[in-house]
């Protein structure tokens, strides 16, 4: 072989290498042990935008070896081994090889990737969510046999949430572009995400991951879908806080779009707040159940008695979870008493930015508010501005 055929050979060779070698590398390796699983079917499983995808399976041995070969993604993406009904969720950040051990007898809890801080993270996350989960499934228990009261019930879930919500910031701040921080921002409880993208506060963890994934993964389907999931979360925000803030600025003005309330009074008649234009309106937001509300209604007859006759008119809003309690407490007051079924947990308080109960807002003879009363020692002096 003369030189020039020999070295074209040893060239050729070293590209066809090369390539062999970047196509070996553009992938990513999960392999392992399950114990317990002989005869089984283990499945790998993508879990893309658009839901779970199948990509390969194996019949584990009596040693329960395994291992699966796939194209490397292009940014941190989710995947799952599947065994008969129980499944375990990984991530995997590009080219790299997993090492995993589990007992099929136990599939999540024994389920252990070695050497990943990241897959570590996520059982973090997992961890704290399961928390969570039970100590909100264990007051709302509580709260459904009476054991605490609709106030307290709100404060304990404020309490649990925070304390989950301080422990996670922490760890999305400290990587906001790891799939940790991404899978974080997306876990739910009963089907809610436990970080809402229309509060300001929790927004910020949206941000902070969506900033990052379009910095280090641009023009990929899971930062495209995470950035528009943000921005329009953005949007319908600054709209809240437009609302939020006519509701809290005095004087407003006209044509402001307050949001119409339509609930039933103790007789079951439907009545609608926008039905008492031409009346000056206290729309009162308070709980019967609660160790204020005696001396509140007394002070609020005070009120309603002097200025009746002037055109006041008190619409009430009871957010009490017994409904035979507000039937009874609020059957001989002499304004208009409704209640929200949803108690606490309605979405009315949030749209009208009701941050503590007994809140209210007075309405003038056009149905705007022309003043947000938190402080009901303010309440007569404010009513005086009106009459």
């Amino acid at each position: 072989m003369n030189k020039i055929t020999k070295g074209i050979l040893v060239a050729t060779l070293m590209v066809g290498g090369a390539l062999t070698a970047c196509k070996q590398e553009n992938v990513f390796h999960v392999k392992g042990n399950i114990d317990s699983a002989a005869g089984d079917t283990l499945f790998l499983e993508h879990r893309a935008l658009a839901g779970t995808e199948l990509l390969d399976s194996v019949i584990l041995k009596k040693e329960g070896a395994f291992s699966f070969d796939q194209p490397a993604p292009k940014n941190p993406e989710f995947y799952q081994l599947r065994i008969n009904n129980q499944v375990v969720t990984f991530a995997v950040d590009s080219m790299e090889t997993l090492q995993v051990t589990a007992d099929a007898s136990d599939f999540y809890r024994t389920f252990t990737v070695s050497g990943s801080p990241v897959n570590d993270q996520l059982r973090e996350v997992d961890a704290l969510v399961q928390l969570t989960a039970s100590e909100i499934h264990g007051l709302e228990n509580k709260h459904k046999s009476a054991l605490i009261d609709d106030m307290t019930f709100l404060a304990q879930l404020d309490s649990v949430l925070n304390d989950y919500k301080e422990k996670i910031s922490r760890l999305v701040l400290g990587n906001p572009g790891s799939a940790a921080a991404y899978y974080a921002v997306f876990q739910k409880i009963n089907n809610y995400l436990i970080f809402d993208p229309y509060n300001k506060q929790d927004y910020a963890m949206f941000g902070a991951v969506a900033t990052s994934w379009n910095r280090y993964y641009p023009d990929t389907e899971r930062t495209r879908h995470l950035y528009e999931f943000t921005m329009n979360a953005l949007k319908t925000r600054r709209r809240q806080e437009q609302q939020e803030k006519l509701l809290q600025r005095a004087p407003m003005e006209n044509g402001t779009g307050l949001p119409d309330i339509v609930l039933q009074e103790v007789n079951g008649s439907k009545v609608a707040l926008s039905s008492l234009k031409g009346k000056v309106v206290l729309l009162d937001f308070v709980v019967y159940n609660a160790n204020f509300s005696p001396k509140h209604n007394m002070e609020l007859n005070r009120i309603y008695q002097q200025y009746k006759s002037k055109g006041l008119e008190i619409y009430q809003i009871s957010f009490d979870s017994d409904e035979h309690f507000w039937k009874i407490s609020a059957s001989n007051l002499p304004w208009i008493t409704v209640r929200e079924p949803e108690s606490v947990n309605a979405r009315l308080l949030s749209m009208y930015n009701v941050r503590e109960i007994p809140t209210a807002f007075i309405l003038n003879r056009e149905g705007d508010v022309i003043s947000r009363v938190e402080d009901y020692n303010r309440l007569a002096d404010e009513l005086m501005k009106v009459f």
